[in-house]
Parts: structure tokens; C-alpha cells; sequence
């Protein structure tokens, strides 16, 4: 029986927080064969590591089916946690790690999926690292908006 092969997703995420903490927002693209949709949200009280995470986190609960994933971001704390951090992180139970809740999400959304995690230079012209920081920001501000 020939093995099915795995889609080849690239999910390209981003967060902000205006002030850190404070209103926040992340903006996630997912993109297949060419084919792109875009998702974002926002938080009342929270800050940029949490955005970024929650961004990546988001997207991968969008997909259906078991995935290779290439997260794109230009958060270095969520590309270096998951490419090389995070195995220590559990072996210690997460002792003195921060967003430990996020982690333990991207932990279980991330189980069907082979992840590697891409770090592009934030607001250097990568135009879906770009778009991410619209779609984050954005929502941060009518996050920050319904606040006032």
C-alpha cells in the first residue's frame, strides 16, 4: 500500500502588543500550493511572545489533516522554542518557562504535524511576514479600540 505524502503547508504568523503588556493582536497566512488564507484574532491583556505563539498555534489548528509545516515568523523566541527548546522545556516540566499554557497548546495542535519553524527579520519587506504584521496589528487596535 503506497503511504499517502503529506501536504506541504507554510503558515506564516505574526503578534503584536501595544505595550507589553497590553491590547494584543496576531495575524496568521496559511498558504498550499499557491492557495493562501488569512486569519488573525486578538487579545485584551496579553503580550507579544503570547501573539506570536497564539498566531502559530491558531494556524495549526486550521489544518484538517496531518501536515509538513514550515512556520515562518520573525519571532525568534517561538522559532528557536520550537527547532530547539522545547524537548528540554518538557524534560524539566516547563520549570521557569513563561507561557507555559501556550506551549502545552502548540504541544497537542502540533502532534499530527512534522514542524519546522523558519525566523525571517520582522519589517524587512517579506511580504507575508508584512501582511502578518497588518493582520496583527489590526486586530490589536480594534482590540485596544473596544477597550476605550
Amino acid at each position: 500500500m503506497e503511504k499517502k505524502k503529506r501536504k506541504q503547508i507554510t503558515l506564516y504568523s505574526d503578534g503584536s502588543s501595544l505595550g507589553n503588556p497590553g491590547p494584543g493582536g496576531w495575524g496568521t497566512i496559511l498558504e498550499f500550493k499557491g492557495n493562501t488564507k488569512e486569519f488573525s484574532g486578538s487579545e485584551e491583556h496579553t503580550t507579544n511572545n503570547r501573539m506570536e505563539l497564539t498566531g502559530v498555534i491558531e494556524g495549526l489548528k486550521r489544518l484538517k489533516e496531518p501536515c509538513d509545516v514550515e512556520v515562518v515568523t520573525d519571532s525568534s523566541y517561538v522559532a528557536n522554542a520550537i527547532n530547539s527548546w522545547l524537548a528540554g522545556w518538557v524534560a524539566k516540566d516547563f520549570k521557569k518557562v513563561k507561557n507555559v499554557d501556550l506551549w502545552q497548546e502548540y504541544l497537542e495542535v502540533s502532534k499530527p504535524h512534522k514542524i519546522k519553524a523558519t525566523w525571517v527579520r520582522g519589517h524587512n519587506g517579506h511580504p507575508q511576514n508584512e501582511q502578518c504584521d497588518y493582520l496583527a496589528t489590526q486586530a490589536a487596535k480594534a482590540q485596544q479600540s473596544a477597550i476605550q
